[in-house]
């Protein structure tokens, strides 16, 4: 699936703020914080994803507000689930004023006014159509303008991580089970019950398997990683951990397959002059052999030989890239299960 991509990049300095609230236009008013400034380097990504859609977008500190003008002259509703990783906001909607803190999810509606200020973020939103989403809007309703900053609130957050990262293996054929998937998960977020929750427990694994992700990327080069010291840090007890990843050669194989990895795209990068025995050094392997006969059983190719392609400006067919494609598609598949 790929999305829909609009930058301010392709403009003049001078006119990418203007072009950036152009873009919005006449379903918001986006304001930059700093009008004087010279650029406005921003950029957004939308899927249409049939009875839903998301997006990714990376831009500059701004003022956003939807008013009775907008609602009359466009009066799209949908919710939206917004989830930024990098940045803040503030927001005054639904008659509640709200500081949203990153990485807190935030359930709004562009069936309202609203107020926003931002500043420079990263961020998701999830839009969700009323038409596709009638059986849980009491629910979405009841908890308008509302920060979901709970346990399956923060799940939620990385299962849309872990949503945008599985677009690329989506098909026209997922989108009506995608809707039903993604419905399950923000019922279970938004307003919990022991029904709702079972329902979504393939979600909420999504959700907890990208926190494992997100921890692994984040201590890759720290010796002490193991399934034992990660379980604390994600807050996940090593049963659950386990259960997790036992479909995928269990917890320590994939911390080694996400080193090997690394150790890869810096093998692969003309620019990196480390020799081979300091990268896998780095990454926490024992000594420089043991770590060419694990690469090489994973990649079909040795450091040496991946570095030599690298510096010769050819690419290896890999076997671990094939894998790990494969891997998502497998997991996107998970997350589709039983719809």
């Amino acid at each position: 699936m790929t999305p829909d991509t609009f930058t301010t990049q392709t403009f003049r300095p001078r006119d990418q703020a203007e072009a950036w609230q152009e873009w919005f236009q006449p379903v918001l008013d986006v304001v930059p914080t700093n009008p004087n400034g010279y650029t406005f380097p921003a950029e957004i990504h939308l899927w249409q994803l049939g009875g839903l859609a998301m997006s990714r977008t990376s831009a500059p500190p701004v003022t956003v507000t939807r008013t009775k003008g907008h609602l009359r002259h466009d009066p799209v509703d949908h919710w939206i689930i917004s989830y930024c990783t990098r940045g803040a906001h503030s927001a005054i909607t639904a008659g509640a004023s709200l500081e949203v803190p990153a990485k807190v999810p935030l359930l709004w509606s562009l069936g309202q006014q609203f107020l926003h200020e931002r500043t420079h973020v990263d961020r998701v939103h999830i839009y969700m159509p009323r038409d596709a989403f009638r059986d849980i809007a009491p629910l979405l309703d009841a908890a308008l303008g509302s920060t979901l900053d709970t346990a399956l609130g923060h799940l939620l957050g990385d299962y849309l991580i872990a949503l945008e990262r599985c677009l690329p293996s989506l098909t026209a054929a997922d989108l009506p089970r995608l809707s039903t998937a993604v419905g399950t998960m923000v019922a279970a977020a938004v307003a919990p019950s022991v029904e709702r929750v079972s329902v979504a427990r393939g979600q909420i694994d999504l959700g907890r398997k990208e926190r494992v992700r997100q921890a692994v990327r984040r201590h890759l080069r720290t010796p002490t990683l193991t399934p034992a010291t990660l379980s604390r840090v994600v807050g996940m007890s090593r049963s659950n951990l386990y259960r997790l990843f036992e479909d995928t050669g269990g917890v320590a194989r994939y911390i080694q397959r996400e080193r090997l990895l690394e150790a890869h795209a810096a093998l692969s990068d003309p620019a990196n002059t480390k020799p081979i025995t300091v990268i896998a050094e780095d990454l926490c392997f024992a000594d420089a052999s043991s770590f060419s006969r694990t690469f090489k059983r994973e990649f079909g190719h040795s450091p040496s030989e991946v570095r030599a392609a690298a510096l010769a400006g050819l690419a290896l067919s890999s076997v671990m890239q094939r894998s790990r494609v494969l891997s998502e598609r497998v997991e996107f598949a998970a997350l589709l299960q039983g719809f």
